[in-house]
């Protein structure tokens, strides 16, 4: 097997990190999925891995000479309770790579077996929840949010046993980094300080090098997490995106998505929308994201405290821990000034100063609040908004049963991009393209997902998984052909419709 590249900083420069394993032997390996691109992004050669041994490579039987597979070790809240030992329960880091861009990017296994971390599970996945990934991560990488992206799915030729026995399946994984906040919770809350400090300093220097050697590098970690999370967290919501499972173990420090498990879009816009089978709480609802990412940007400030000052030092401790508040009650308005950035841009509005910021937001919150209203498709919705741009608000009418409120609103936001056009913003016919561009037309839609996997799952269908595939990469095509992918899912599916994790 030829090399990767691999350079294994992880497993060179943090011993003790993690635990080395082998994955699981498959009997009878088949490649389902290779994504092309992305091996070009990395430097490989899409021909030679879908050569005869690319299935055994992807499922584990054989591994590039140069790598190195270990599982991670890490802790997590899950559901607000801390387990302080998680770690990789079904995954292996193979290493790291270089991308084509200068990048460094990890190339991990999921679903390659049992590890020391794996708690009494096997270790194993099922094809649906393997080619979930490869959908909604494609659809995220498509709609321009940072996302963990799957390189490739092979099939096992094993049968994992979860409510039924189901056909298995290894994901090859390629994230930024697999650097979580559960990664410093578990040194933190085993008082490791000498492998929290490594850890910090690792983390820097893969994500922030500019903090290298600054007097408050662990404080400058944190601002620049909490700026990525916001980031994310306001993409997320501008998309209709429910995470479902936003755990401290679930947080990349990378300010990635990452773990596509009990994940969906919204369609008739809810903000306390749940879909995740184990949610039962609503703890990580739509509107509850951003609360939550604080809620998590605040344990990792705790394993942080320690590197910041000495426990002996009451004065420097209460001045620690005053600098991180600063970060995390600063965390809702990071987050709104993101999230108002990309409504804006859906909006159509391009010429803002800052004394439109109460009109522009208040705007947007009255948007939505028609949308709750009245059940309207989140995602139609503001698609249609840009052919009312031009004046041809029919479409956009005919969601609505009482159109009156919406067009009391269309009024004002009309008045709004009057001004916006007078102050240098662009004309009608360009502001409805560029509101094009920040609303997408396609989404992976619950039931077509459902659809493509249980065909390829039950029925050994790749198809229906390969033309949603094609159609999510493509969001914001007016492609008549992509037409049925548009489509909202029936209000009896919708209501009763759950996702679950895969394990």
């Amino acid at each position: 097997m030829p090399s990767f590249g691999f350079d294994n900083t992880y497993a060179r420069e943090l011993p003790g990190f993690y635990a080395a394993v082998q994955p699981a032997s498959a009997p009878a390996p088949r490649l389902l999925f290779l994504n092309e691109p992305l091996a070009l992004e990395l430097g490989l050669d899409p021909a030679a891995l879908r050569e005869a041994d690319g299935a055994d490579l992807f499922a584990g039987n054989v591994l590039p000479d140069d790598a190195q597979p270990i599982a991670q070790a890490y802790a997590g809240h899950q559901f607000g309770g801390f387990s302080p030992q998680l770690g990789d329960g079904r995954a292996l880091l193979l290493g790291e790579v270089i991308d084509r861009t200068g990048q460094r990017r990890d190339i991990a296994f999921k679903g390659s077996g049992r590890t020391p971390f794996s708690r009494g599970g096997d270790g194993k996945a099922a094809i649906g929840p393997m080619l979930r990934e490869v959908l909604i991560g494609e659809a995220m990488h498509a709609l321009g949010i940072p996302t963990t992206r799957a390189l490739a799915v092979a099939a096992t030729g094993d049968m994992v046993y979860r409510e039924i026995p189901l056909p298995g399946a290894v994901l090859t994984r390629v994230a930024a980094s697999h650097l979580r906040v559960g990664t410093f919770q578990f040194f933190a809350s085993r008082g490791q300080l000498d492998q929290l400090r490594r850890l910090a300093d690792y983390t820097i220097a893969r994500h922030d090098p500019e903090l290298a050697g600054a007097s408050q590098r662990e404080l400058g970690l944190l601002r620049a997490v909490a700026r990525r999370q916001a980031s994310l967290i306001a993409q997320w919501m501008n998309v209709g995106f429910i995470h479902g499972v936003m755990n401290t173990d679930n947080m990349a420090l990378s300010g990635e998505t990452i773990d596509y498990g009990p994940c969906a879009f919204m369609e008739a816009y809810d903000p306390g929308a749940v879909f995740s089978s184990i949610d039962h709480g609503g703890r990580y609802a739509y509107a509850n994201q951003p609360l939550i990412a604080r809620w998590n940007l605040a344990r990792f400030a705790e394993t942080l405290l320690p590197l910041m000052a000495p426990a002996d030092d009451e004065a420097a401790i209460q001045q620690a821990v005053g600098a991180v508040m600063e970060v995390i009650d600063a965390f809702p308005s990071m987050h709104a000034v993101a999230l108002l950035r990309g409504q804006r841009l859906k909006l159509g509005l391009f010429a803002a100063t800052p004394t439109d910021d109460t009109v522009d937001a208040a705007l947007a919150e009255d948007w939505l609040g028609l949308l709750h209203a009245q059940a309207i498709d989140f995602t139609l919705a503001w698609r249609l908004l840009a052919d009312a741009a031009v004046g041809d608000g029919a479409k956009l009418q005919a969601l609505f049963a009482d159109t009156a409120p919406l067009q009391a609103w269309l009024a004002r936001w009309r008045e709004r991009c009057a001004r916006d056009e007078a102050a240098g913003g662009p004309r009608p016919t360009e502001r409805a393209s560029r509101m094009r561009q920040a609303s997408p037309w396609i989404i992976p839609r619950n039931h077509r997902v459902e659809e493509a996997l249980n065909a390829a799952m039950h029925e050994g269908d790749l198809v229906p998984f390969e033309r949603l595939l094609a159609a999510v990469r493509r969001p914001f095509d007016d492609d008549p052909s992509l037409a049925p992918f548009a489509e909202p899912a029936p209000p009896e599916v919708t209501a009763g419709f759950r996702t679950f994790c895969g394990t």
